[in-house]
């Protein structure tokens, strides 16, 4: 399925802001969320360019932008803006985009633009659920859809900072899928009770921290896996977008819920995010799965291809991925 591809003008660079020539464009569930309106967050002007996150090579820079140069390799973030700042039409499905330098970034050599579109919002998303509530070494974490764009990167990131990490699947295939990172117990949600399997897989002790892809959907099981002062950090409720909390059962435990939101995190844990990607990256310590790369003009299938919820990995718009 194909389309027509209207040109455009370069946008000019003000101060504080880059140039970047896209490369890839990473397709998220937000972006085909975002489209359909879902929860109010619609697309309020009459041209839009979707998508969030991107890749690319910053050809102009802006008065009063030092910690980036013409010809960097970079990888950017919330190029539509919205969620608690001003929201903008123009994302990175196109060949060009001009954003605050803020939110570019330097690609470290170990990743392609490709894989580099693929930061954005899973990344930073993970990063905040793993760690937006301090340390994680010798704690028992469960993630929720391990082998998710989100899940994957967060199972990585807790690995790294020394947690025993549990993961949920729906199939084999993405038990594989963590299992190649090293995730340490992989239990399949459609095989026998889920609850107990994670009891089990902490010796009866409970998760100390949960990483939620479906709040709502998934609550059954939270109420019944939590230790004392356990923290939910959930960053979707897609199934069940407005569920019963029941109070007491997490309040009895001192139990914490941290809504996780990656377009929207603090200051000092986007740069320990960036930081830590960096550093993962650098040392070959990051696995980033592209699940499929499509063609511009072939945009339609690629946000089919996120809303099946089959693509095991992240689903990208490639320009270019040299």
């Amino acid at each position: 399925m194909t389309g027509t591809l209207p040109d455009r003008p370069m946008q000019k660079v003000g101060a504080g802001q880059v140039r970047v020539l896209i490369r890839a464009s990473g397709v998220n569930p937000a972006d085909t969320k975002r489209r359909a309106g879902w929860v109010g967050v619609g697309m309020m002007d009459d041209l839009i360019i979707p998508h969030a996150d991107g890749a690319g090579i910053i050809d102009a820079i802006g008065d009063g932008v030092t910690h980036l140069k013409k010809g960097d390799r970079v990888w950017l973030r919330n190029a539509q803006g919205g969620y608690g700042e001003a929201g903008r039409a123009f994302g990175t499905a196109a060949e060009q985009i001009v954003l605050p330098a803020k939110q570019v970034f330097a690609l470290p050599d170990a990743l392609t633009f490709a894989q580099g579109a693929c930061l954005g919002i899973p990344a930073l998303t993970a990063y905040d659920a793993v760690y937006g509530d301090g340390p994680v070494k010798g704690q028992r974490v469960l993630i929720q859809g391990v082998a998710g764009a989100v899940g994957h990167f967060a199972a990585q990131f807790a690995l790294a900072g020394g947690a025993q990490v549990i993961g949920t699947v729906s199939s084999q295939t993405k038990a594989d899928h963590a299992q190649a990172i090293g995730v340490h117990s992989i239990i399949d949600r459609h095989q026998g009770d889920v609850a107990e399997k994670i009891l089990s897989a902490t010796d009866g002790a409970g998760v100390d921290r949960l990483i939620e892809v479906d709040f709502g959907g998934n609550l059954d099981v939270t109420k019944q896996v939590l230790a004392p002062h356990a923290v939910i950090a959930s960053y979707s409720s897609t199934r069940v977008p407005e569920p019963l909390l029941p109070y007491y059962i997490f309040a009895i435990l001192g139990a914490t819920l941290h809504f996780v939101q990656g377009f929207l995190l603090k200051p000092d844990i986007l740069k320990a995010a960036v930081g830590c990607i960096r550093q993962m990256a650098e040392q070959g310590h990051l696995q980033v799965a592209v699940a499929q790369q499509f063609a511009l003009e072939d945009i339609v299938l690629a946000h089919q291809m996120v809303e099946s919820g089959q693509a095991i990995g992240n689903v990208v718009v490639a320009l270019d991925t040299k």
